[in-house]
């Protein structure tokens, strides 16, 4: 059987969203990451990514992590395009276009949006918006935003989703612009892609996934 490992509050969710709205059987292993434990050599401490057990598995010592069968596969975004071609039905392909069509928005997710996306999250997380240097951050990540949002802008003028249905294009996409989705202006010039964000995360399965994660430790 399949196996995620990784906690909500990690980029296992991306996975963990796909496998929902398949609804492929799997084994989740809620690693956490080691960063987050005042100790994680512990020995009470929770399975974390620092330990020799999960190293062996992913040496970068990163969540999530996948095994399926003799498949091991320690990058979130090639984790949800496997699953969503052997598991997710319409999710996924259904020819080598729409299959190349799904990895070229998973490298637009990872290289265009989420660099920036993420200086917006941490400089938000770390509660440095209110000072300059943080205010600072969030100027230059949300212009480096501009152009990728532009792009989604225009393609989904004519259509709701990235392809013709909703697919794990829409899921990797939407997971790497959610980082700076607290950002409330960045959005504000870009209608279709609020219109799109939002109907992606009403979906039940994004509903159920990140109830999981509200419900995991902070």
């Amino acid at each position: 059987m399949l196996t995620i490992y990784g906690v909500y509050r990690s980029r296992a969710i991306r996975p963990l969203w796909v496998l929902e709205e398949c609804k492929a059987p799997f084994t989740h292993i809620p690693v956490i990451q080691a960063y987050r434990l005042t100790d994680s050599t512990a020995a009470s401490a929770a399975l974390n990514t620092a330990m020799p057990d999960y190293l062996a598995i992913n040496p970068l010592g990163q969540v999530p992590a996948m095994r399926d069968g003799a498949l091991l596969l320690t990058e979130s975004l090639a984790i949800c395009l496997h699953i969503a071609r052997k598991y997710g039905g319409s999710l996924g392909p259904t020819s080598d276009d729409e299959s190349s069509l799904m990895e070229q928005w998973a490298l637009f997710a990872a290289t265009a949006v989420e660099p920036a996306a993420i200086e917006i999250l941490y400089t938000l997380r770390d509660g440095q918006a209110d000072t300059a240097t943080g205010q600072g951050i969030i100027r230059v990540a949300a212009e480096k935003l501009k152009r990728p949002l532009a792009r989604l802008e225009a393609h989904l003028a004519p259509q709701d989703w990235l392809l013709t249905r909703f697919t794990v294009a829409d899921i990797m996409v939407a997971e790497c612009l959610r980082y700076a989705q607290s950002h409330s202006p960045l959005l504000d010039s870009f209608p279709n892609v609020a219109r799109w964000l939002t109907a992606a995360q009403s979906r039940p399965a994004f509903q159920t996934v990140w109830a999981k994660r509200a419900a995991e430790p902070e």
